[in-house]
């Protein structure tokens, strides 16, 4: 074998394991990163302001989880509403609209007319999370509507993959 030859094997021992500690080194530190980013937490927070309205995530239904001394039902919670009131002009409607905390899934409520007419829609609502007063796209003229809560249920992940939906209708009363 000549010299250079020599030469360039030896270089190429001596580099051969710098470059092997370098990639683990890297590996690692990558590693270590995705894991700390993994556990990160976001902070919570416990009132969201703005024009989706004021969102709490301490939100309940009011509504006892047992009946008549039985346990409730397992299955997904709908509020139910039977009648609304407000004043001609009025921005905001005082109606709970929330997912009930007993849920597994989340919620994407809009408000509406029984004409199609959206009133208001919510972003995600998680379990436990609604709002006590929701904010609307427009003001309503005196008299009696028909209207509905439209909940659309997802699964809580990225996707917020739709699931079924239900429809809780009430009378708005507008002075």
């Amino acid at each position: 074998m000549s010299e250079t030859n020599q030469k360039t094997k030896n270089k190429k021992n001596k580099i051969l394991p710098i470059i092997i500690i370098l990639s683990a080194v890297i590996m690692i530190g990558a590693g270590v990163t995705i894991v700390l980013l993994m556990n990160q937490k976001t902070p919570e927070t416990s009132r969201s302001e703005g024009v989706v309205g004021v969102i709490t995530d301490g939100w309940d239904t009011n509504v006892s989880d047992q009946q008549d001394g039985e346990a409730s039902k397992p299955g997904t919670q709908i509020p139910g509403y039977y009648q609304a009131e407000m004043n001609e002009g009025d921005t905001t409607l005082k109606l709970r609209v929330g997912n009930p905390k007993n849920n597994t899934v989340g919620f994407f409520a809009t408000v509406k007319l029984s004409d199609g007419t959206v009133l208001y829609s919510s972003p995600l609502l998680e379990p436990g999370h609604g709002l006590e007063e929701i904010p609307l796209n427009q003001t309503l003229s005196k008299g009696t509507y028909d209207a509905l809560v439209f909940y659309q249920c997802v699964l809580l992940n990225e996707e917020n993959t739709p699931l079924n939906a239900a429809e809780s209708g009430f009378t708005l009363i507008v002075h």
